[in-house]
């Protein structure tokens, strides 16, 4: 393999990992600033009871923490499964 198509096939890769990581950062901004617009411009919404001691917007934080441990688990599992193994074949 020549020098030139091993620094195209490192750059295709810095791509792909910064398009994954835009992509999840993405995810994790609207989940949370649209969390904050709820508690700034819905109050009523995010008080109200689901059930004695649950209200929506305790159950909706919790789903924004949730969410951010589920997309820091896909972005690990990408990670793990092609952008090391590619950058492992890249080193060879």
């Amino acid at each position: 393999m020549s020098q030139k198509s091993k620094a195209e096939e490192l750059e295709a890769l810095a791509a792909a990992r910064w398009r994954v990581a835009a992509v999840l950062t993405a995810c994790t901004l609207v989940t949370y600033v649209g969390f904050i617009l709820l508690v700034a411009f819905d109050k009523p919404l995010m008080g109200m009871q689901l059930v004695p001691g649950l209200s929506l917007g305790i159950l909706l934080g919790a789903l924004v923490i949730a969410t951010a441990w589920g997309l820091t688990g896909i972005y690990v599992l990408w990670a793990n499964g092609k952008y090391d193994k590619a950058l492992h074949q890249y080193r060879r």
